[in-house]
């Protein structure tokens, strides 16, 4: 296999590498990567602890930003719509739509208007990523996953005067370099994975992270990994810089939908992490205030690219079917898509109404994952009420109906998964311990 020789790239040594990992899905796989160093003179200014506490700077004060953002992200997805079927079809990461999304503002969206972002709340997020949504699921789960990990710092720095110092120079930094961040917190949740072994002045860390999306553009990824302290599993939470030789990202996502969303494995490697820039350490296997916090931000965002692409997929299946002649079969099928998808954006919207409580709490997450178990439902029941609304026809791809049914399928597989939601949520209303329950 032929590779580039290394070069220099403004302020970093760049060279191709490749490296074998043994799979259990099939021949072994191959990861042909690049590795970017910063130069000697530079690296203390190109590789900064994004967690460290500082002093906030008093003098930065903008005036807030007048965007529309919903008329932004409607005037993109028309953008994203023509991209998708080559995206889906080729099982190619959306990258293009990510500069977009960047140079439209919408990638900074969520930092504080002081730290020089846009300031949006979540119900303007949600907005947004379910306006996506309807043309390109991908796309706006994507930006689902890089937004709630900045809104959740965003309202940490609303609402905790304490957190300001930890949380914003990262979020300055996501402003001002249009910084893109993945996450492996489905894949790791509570129980967590990875190791992390103590070494001097901090941690060795070695994981494979799994659906990852945007691996492919990511500047940093939010994640972790246990290490055994004080004789039990403790997680620790940190950021990973993308661009360490340490860190690989690998072509694995074959998927049934969500094909542009590049979340990809991401291999880890002794990578060392600082003590100083260890987030959190909770212990693994328990909710933790944290987490509460997350599920009261992340959730709600994440859901509401559902309900778009089942608002998608309803207007293709209407506009099919209003060329057909009228018969109370079919006006009955519409009947019950419509209802699906009222019901979908009732459990959505209560979703949204328990996050603006701003009160993170196990009640807080009992209510938002009522809320996603309802939405999962009926989502996915629109997307199957659409194709039978629309007949055959809905089954050839260019009819962008079956991208759709198959995006939504993946509204299951996110926390709290409706089995483990149903025992939480039974076991709030027993008055019983839920701490271990996810």
């Amino acid at each position: 296999m032929r590779f580039n020789p290394p070069a220099v790239h403004g302020s970093w040594l760049v060279k191709e590498e490749e490296k074998v990992y043994a799979s259990d899905r099939g021949p072994p796989e191959v990861a042909t990567y690049r590795v970017a160093t910063p130069l000697k003179e530079r690296q203390d200014e190109l590789i900064p602890n994004f967690w460290r506490a500082e002093t906030m700077d008093k003098s930065v004060d903008p005036e807030p930003q007048s965007a529309d953002f919903a008329a932004v992200a409607a005037r993109l997805g028309k953008l994203f719509a023509e991209r998708a079927a080559d995206h889906d079809e080729n099982d190619r990461f959306a990258e293009i739509n990510f500069g977009d999304l960047k140079e439209n503002g919408l990638i900074d969206a969520a930092v504080p208007v002081e730290l020089g972002g846009g300031g949006a709340d979540v119900r303007s997020l949600s907005t947004v990523l379910r306006t996506i949504a309807q043309s390109c699921g991908s796309t706006a789960l994507t930006l689902s996953m890089h937004t709630h990990q900045v809104a959740i710092p965003a309202w940490r720095w609303r609402h905790q005067d304490a957190a300001r110092p930890q949380v914003a120079p990262l979020l300055r930094r996501v402003a001002a370099g249009r910084l893109i961040l993945s996450s492996s917190g489905g894949s790791d949740w509570i129980g967590g994975s990875g190791k992390a072994e103590r070494v001097d002045g901090g941690y060795r860390v070695t994981a494979r992270k799994m659906f990852c999306s945007g691996a492919p553009a990511a500047d940093l990824l939010m994640t972790g990994a246990i290490c055994e302290e004080g004789g039990e599993a403790t997680f620790l939470h940190f950021a990973v810089p993308m661009q360490a030789p340490e860190v690989t990202v690998l072509d694995t996502w074959r998927t049934m939908g969500m094909r542009a969303t590049g979340s990809q494995d991401i291999m880890i490697e002794g990578l060392f992490v600082a003590e100083e820039s260890i987030l959190l350490k909770r212990k693994a296997g328990e909710w933790h205030p944290a987490l509460q916090l997350v599920s009261s931000i992340a959730t709600p965002l994440i859901y509401s690219v559902y309900l778009g692409v089942a608002e998608g997929a309803r207007e293709i299946a209407i506009g099919m079917a209003r060329k057909k002649p009228a018969s109370p079969r079919l006006q009955s099928l519409a009947g019950r898509l419509d209802t699906a998808l009222a019901a979908t954006r009732m459990a959505h919207e209560t979703m949204i109404a328990a996050s603006e409580r701003n009160a993170p709490s196990a009640e807080t997450v009992n209510d938002v994952m009522v809320g996603r178990h309802l939405v999962e439902e009926n989502a996915i029941r629109v997307a199957e009420l659409a194709m039978e609304l629309a007949g055959g026809a809905g089954f050839y791809r260019k009819a962008e109906l079956e991208r759709r049914f198959r995006d939504i399928q993946a509204a299951r597989y996110h926390p709290l998964q409706k089995e483990a939601q149903t025992e939480y949520t039974g076991a709030m209303a027993l008055g019983q311990p839920v701490d271990g329950i996810y």
